[in-house]
């Protein structure tokens, strides 16, 4: 692909940046097979079917007294009780004129066809009082009524959670195949960065991009490789860029990939590679930057604290979930909610606020934005508790309807 031209810089809009992005990224090879204690929080690489049917065999949904119900009238009737029938137990055939003692997810006896429950029976010696006549199949789970054997209960391409598990044990499957863990190599631009622990001196400060990058990645079952801080030279540039490129299958910088002197990424990966996307019409993170080392695909964010955590959340984790094999939507999905701020119609860019979701006066979802939209206010995000998406040229008031995209959808 042809390296920037002209046309590039133009902003381009969010919508149009995402359908790019996600059409220039695919699926990591490799698979490899893990137990089930193992497999939370990976992506299942191929479907899961049924060994058995659940459950396998008619079982009592409740305890109470298995009887046919061909042996009872309409008000009911006293049966001998005959057997005893507890879960994990083989259950003999129920003989006619007679009821069986049964607990929950025991076997229903041949010859029953419905359970009473204990609640409107009577014990009197070996006999039960039974009042009314329950209906054919009352409180019986039927064989497979859940799973059938050779259903499928898992497909492939989902990143696997406790109930996927639970749900892949209870058919018998003791490992699965899942993507192998996504390299994501990572480094930090500038010459003013310090390591948390350094001293710092004039002009300087803590490199605070590494660790929410790096945490960020770790949410999302990634194997980060550290290149660390970069000087501001292009030559050191090119070279963590190529050493990302040959151990990691996604390389990711923050900082330096503006247009000023000191800023060596954009130029770097043009002579390295190519670069494909750059600017969006985005608030913040405008400058973000998108290509290839060799086969190795490249993303880089400013440097700015915000701008990288927002940038991350809305544009690289969708990318990085289609490359682990995520099939299904990998975008955040909003949830509509109620401005308790007003904002001009003046952006020409599409707003990523950071915003708090709270209950209003009325029992209502109200979201209040974090004063200070500076992108260098770390301190907001964690003030915040979700994004909200702020569309340009929009004019908002409190009460309006608007979009929140939730910390927590963020970092599933």
């Amino acid at each position: 692909m042809d390296n920037c031209d002209a046309r590039q810089t133009q902003l381009k809009p969010v919508a149009e940046a995402l359908a790019f992005l996600l059409g220039q990224v695919k699926p990591i090879s490799g698979l490899e097979k893990v137990n089930l204690d193992e497999a939370l929080e990976r992506v299942l690489a191929a479907a899961v079917r049924s060994q058995v049917d659940v459950p396998p065999w008619d079982n009592s949904a409740m305890d109470g007294y298995a009887v046919n119900t061909g042996d009872l009238d309409a008000e009911g009737g006293r049966l001998p009780v005959t057997q005893r029938i507890a879960a994990g137990s083989a259950a003999g055939r129920l003989a006619p004129g007679t009821a069986a003692r049964i607990f929950t997810g025991a076997p229903i006896p041949e010859g029953a066809d419905a359970v009473v429950i204990q609640e409107v029976c009577e014990v009197d010696g070996e006999q039960v009082a039974i009042k009314g006549k329950p209906a054919t199949g009352a409180n019986i789970r039927k064989a497979g009524e859940d799973i059938l054997q050779g259903e499928e209960i898992l497909p492939a391409g989902i990143r696997l959670d406790a109930q996927h598990l639970g749900l892949a044990a209870s058919v018998g499957v003791a490992e699965l195949s899942v993507h192998r863990r996504l390299k994501v190599a990572v480094f930090s631009s500038g010459d003013e960065l310090v390591m948390p622990g350094g001293e710092l001196r004039a002009g300087q400060i803590y490199n605070s991009n590494q660790f929410t990058l790096t945490g960020l990645l770790q949410r999302m079952g990634c194997e980060v490789i550290q290149l660390g801080i970069v000087e501001d030279s292009f030559e050191a540039t090119c070279e963590a860029l190529s050493r990302g490129a040959e151990e990691a299958d996604l390389v990711l910088a923050s900082g330096g990939v503006s247009v000023g002197e000191e800023d060596h990424v954009k130029p770097a990966v043009e002579r390295l590679g190519s670069l494909e996307l750059w600017k969006i019409a985005s608030r913040p993170g405008k400058p973000l930057a998108f290509g290839h080392i060799g086969e190795t695909p490249f993303m880089g964010a400013p440097g700015n604290p915000v701008s990288l955590f927002v940038t991350f959340s809305i544009f690289t984790r969708p990318c990085i979930l289609r490359m682990q094999g995520i099939t299904g939507e990998v975008l955040p999905r909003p949830v509509s909610v109620i401005a308790g701020f007003e904002k001009a119609a003046t952006d020409k860019r599409q707003e990523y606020a950071r915003g708090r979701l709270e209950q209003g006066d009325q029992g209502e979802a109200v979201v209040r934005l974090y004063p200070n939209r500076s992108s260098g206010v770390l301190s907001s995000v964690v003030w915040a508790n979700g994004l909200v998406v702020l569309p340009p040229l929009t004019a908002i008031k409190p009460g309006d309807p608007v979009e929140f995209i939730p910390f927590s959808e963020l970092m599933s």
